[in-house]
């Protein structure tokens, strides 16, 4: 793995390289057929999805994580060669060569430590953006997750977002009117705090206190004695990728839902605090215990309690039918501004309507009917169009919505029903 960042910006200029051939080559074939190719049309290619993808997951770190994020929202939204390629971004993460790796452990548990262990499998049982998990057994019987991050990636976090921004950028899918330098100041200091596994260590920790309550959640335990800036030691517990349940009966994939769903919101109403990375990777689910484990708590964030006061107030908004009051309320939360044109307020105030009435009826919600989804991002795609609408939400908002999406698509790979309006009756005050 490439950690320093001369060998990173040589890869990020391979990559550059390229694209840029390919998209010459793209260029000429459009121009030959009578056509007057954009940048962005040669750029967005399955082709040179392929090169972005391998470089992505050759990089790792901030590189791959914002690839990640990027495949996780394309959704119908991009053509289903490039949602497949960059897709793989959520599983195909090369791990580390026995050397590296144990120059990582020596440089954080010291040159013993394999003593320490009556077992460690240098193979890891999962492989990410950040960093990649061992399977251990120490000598006194704790059996263990271990958590090690790839080296370089902590230094090479604010390189890789603004390379990234690069290709964005010359993608010509960012208007130029848009300011995007806070969004990427606090992807840096986001991606800065994911790489800090200590404070993870005290997120997880933190919330599995919190859920001590909730029979039906299981988190890892943190083993402190093992644990640095640089691994992360905690339990091993046993479970299958959510996602992979998409043909579980229907009471099992409905039940997994509603649990999740419950989780979102006793973290916006109750905790103020939200684990905000909602890739499905970070949940498991144990068939022998009927329990829904959760995993990796970098992410985590916390909010004021304005914040879940205004998504309160459009929820109580949508149950009545107030559109004037989900006005106010998504202006509160900063989805647009008030000053706003008002046919596109009128536009997200109705789609927001659309979404909600479904809820006022036997308030379940059925994750299998796509109409609504598909209208809705019909409807978002014609104001996304006028690029003189577009509006960064604050940040806050934004990795929250980023939560709802994923949770929202998880619901969708599941087929899940789910009893929706009494879930959030508790919370409507």
């Amino acid at each position: 793995m490439p950690s320093g960042r001369l060998s990173r910006l040589a890869r990020f200029g391979g990559m550059a390289g390229g694209l840029a051939g390919g998209m010459l080559v793209g260029g000429a074939k459009a121009l030959a057929a009578g056509r007057r190719p954009n940048v962005g049309e040669l750029l967005l290619t399955p082709a040179n999805a392929v090169r972005i993808a391998r470089q992505l997951a050759d990089l790792r770190g901030a590189a791959m994580k914002i690839g990640q994020l990027l495949s996780m929202g394309s959704g119908e939204l991009l053509p289903p060669e490039l949602a497949e390629i960059l897709g793989r971004l959520r599983a195909d993460g090369q791990h580390m060569p026995p050397r590296q790796l144990e120059a990582v452990l020596d440089r954080n548990w010291g040159k013993g430590w394999r003593l320490r262990f009556a077992r460690f499998d240098v193979r890891p049982i999962a492989a990410a953006s950040i960093g990649q998990v061992h399977r251990a057994q120490t000598k006194d019987g704790r059996d263990l997750a271990i958590k090690v991050q790839y080296p370089g990636v902590r230094d090479s976090i604010d390189s890789d977002v603004d390379n990234v921004a690069t290709l964005l950028r010359l993608s010509g899918q960012v208007p130029k009117s848009i300011d995007v330098a806070p969004m990427l100041a606090e992807a840096k200091r986001q991606l800065h705090e994911e790489a800090d596994y200590a404070r993870e260590a005290q997120c997880l920790a933190q919330f599995g206190g919190l859920l001590a309550d909730a029979p039906d959640y299981e988190v890892p335990a943190l083993h402190g004695d093992l644990t640095t800036s640089d691994v992360l030691a905690m339990s091993f517990v046993e479970g299958v990728a959510v996602e992979a349940l998409a043909e579980a009966p229907q009471v099992e994939r409905d039940r997994i839902m509603t649990l999740l769903i419950e989780l979102l919101l006793r973290e916006l109403f109750e905790f103020g605090l939200m684990q905000t990375d909602a890739n499905f990777a970070n949940y498991r689910y144990n068939r022998a215990t009927g329990r829904l484990v959760l995993l990796d708590f970098g992410a985590t964030r916390a909010f004021a309690p304005q914040i879940a006061e205004n998504y309160r107030r459009l929820m109580v908004a949508g149950f009545a039918g107030d559109g004037g009051a989900a006005r106010q309320a998504m202006i509160d939360i900063g989805l647009f501004d008030a000053a706003a044109p008002q046919q596109h307020q009128t536009s997200i105030v109705a789609m927001f309507e659309q979404a909600f009435a479904p809820l006022r009826g036997d308030g379940h919600f059925d994750f299998a009917d796509g109409g609504i989804a598909l209208q809705l991002r019909d409807k978002g795609l014609v104001l996304a169009a006028d690029r003189d609408f577009w509006h960064l939400p604050p940040i806050d908002t934004l990795f929250l919505q980023r939560k709802f999406a994923g949770v929202f698509l998880l619901g969708s790979r599941l087929k899940a029903r789910v009893d929706m309006a009494g879930l959030l009756a508790k919370y409507r005050g």
